[in-house]
């Protein structure tokens, strides 16, 4: 079978400040890149202890590059700068999703680096008065085309909001948050053992995780900033409302059309 891994650096184990993040710095953000790359791995391993022929393409979903494609092992890397996670599931032919160093949705209390895309820009978003960060978002784009999302693994408040949107989710907890830029951390070794078999257990129980549906078409994204609005995909869209200085709004029916 063939999986899609949606990575974020944010999640990893050791990662709890925005200034290993928000940079290109190799000697701030290069040792939470080298644990995602770990869990990345370790989640792979998994994956293929239950799956041996497995096919495992990993996402680069952190907006400065979250990963070293050298650094992974029996997946293929792929970067989204060009593309969407929508035009890959339409192109890829997915069997199951996977989140790895996956963090909360904006807003979220105590939980360590929580944003919603852009953690300087994005307030929240609302999907049909929903509110979502990006696992919802991606869920529901997995969801649209039939693929399941099986497992996450990052903080202890991005597993709750996974598990909100999918019950029967696994998940691995890396840490647990205690503020915005604070969390108790599991060790790098104990973070890649829970991975491992959470991944493990996931695709031994994937028949019985349905893909998320919860939202149904017509879809009105709705999207609040912390600052007036210059992203061009709402100054320029001819259907955008634009609701005030800081908020937006678009209904479609195709949800390739939505900027998730």
């Amino acid at each position: 079978m063939k999986y899609i891994l949606i990575t974020d650096l944010e999640g990893a184990a050791g990662v709890d400040s925005f200034r290993q993040t928000r940079t290109n710095d190799p000697v701030a953000k290069g040792p939470g890149m080298r644990q995602l790359a770990l869990e990345v791995n370790v989640c792979c391993a998994g994956i293929r202890s239950m799956d041996p022929d497995a096919v495992i393409d990993a996402v680069d979903g952190h907006g400065t590059g979250g990963l070293h494609s050298e650094d992974l092992i029996g997946c293929r890397y792929i970067s989204l700068i060009g593309t969407t996670v929508y035009r890959l599931l339409e192109e890829g032919s997915y069997d199951a999703m996977l989140f790895v160093g996956q963090h909360a949705m904006a807003g979220t209390v105590a939980a360590p680096l929580n944003h919603t895309y852009s953690s300087l820009d994005v307030m929240y978003y609302r999907i049909n008065d929903t509110f979502v960060g990006e696992f919802g978002a991606r869920a529901l784009l997995a969801g649209s085309m039939g693929v399941p999302v099986i497992f996450l693994s990052g903080d202890d408040k991005a597993a709750a909001e996974a598990s909100m949107f999918v019950p029967g989710i696994e998940t691995a907890i890396t840490k647990r948050g205690r503020g915005t830029e604070l969390a108790d951390h599991l060790s790098s070794e104990e973070a890649c053992i829970a991975i491992r078999g959470g991944a493990a257990r996931a695709v031994s129980r994937m028949s019985g995780i349905p893909p998320y549906t919860g939202i149904q078409a017509p879809y009105t994204l709705e999207v609040r900033y912390y600052r007036p609005i210059v992203d061009p995909f709402w100054t320029s869209h001819p259907d955008a409302v634009i609701v005030d200085e800081r908020t937006a709004r678009l209904t479609v029916s195709d949800l390739s059309l939505l900027p998730l």
